[in-house]
């Protein structure tokens, strides 16, 4: 196969995979420096647990940056999440196993880096924990964020009955 249509069947693979996930919507861009680089504040609602809102930051890097540093095609793996209840929790089909489930995922380079959002269910704390990380094709990156909704106490509604 040749080199451009395995490019081409990258990206086609990947935008059928980032279907099924939750999307984003831009609540905040704040502007770090003069040459045009940004962070980036949006909002992601869980599909499977409604009431459940988390806000993702991550740095978007200008186009003078790019030009200047090279790396055209990734922006850093950098970012930040924090998820609140922002209504009554609903509980849907979510994955009770330890690996949880991708709730949201977005594009950092052109085919090679991924930021995602993954949602864990801990039993034992009744809680549910939403992780932030980079997943890379070739090398994973250690750079994370957590957030977590602790379920104790609040009035929850479970789809399927509790677990």
């Amino acid at each position: 196969m040749s080199k451009p249509r395995n490019l081409l069947l990258a990206a086609f693979s990947f935008a059928a995979l980032s279907a099924g996930a939750a999307s984003a919507e831009v609540v905040g861009k704040v502007g770090v420096d003069w040459i045009g680089n940004d962070i980036i504040v949006e909002a992601v609602s869980d599909p499977e647990v409604k009431g459940v809102t988390c806000h993702v930051t991550y740095f978007d890097r200008s186009l003078i940056d790019r030009f200047k540093n090279g790396n055209w095609f990734e922006d850093p793996s950098n970012n930040s999440l924090a998820c609140r209840q922002t209504g009554p929790i609903e509980i849907g089909n979510i994955d009770l196993s330890k690996d949880g489930s991708e709730v949201f995922r977005q594009g950092m380079s052109l085919i090679w880096k991924t930021l995602v959002v993954n949602r864990i269910y801990d039993k034992t704390n009744d809680t549910l924990i939403y992780l932030a990380h980079s997943r890379e094709l070739t090398d994973g990156s250690a750079k994370m964020s957590i957030s977590t909704i602790p379920l104790y106490g609040q009035n929850v509604t479970w789809k399927n009955g509790k677990p």
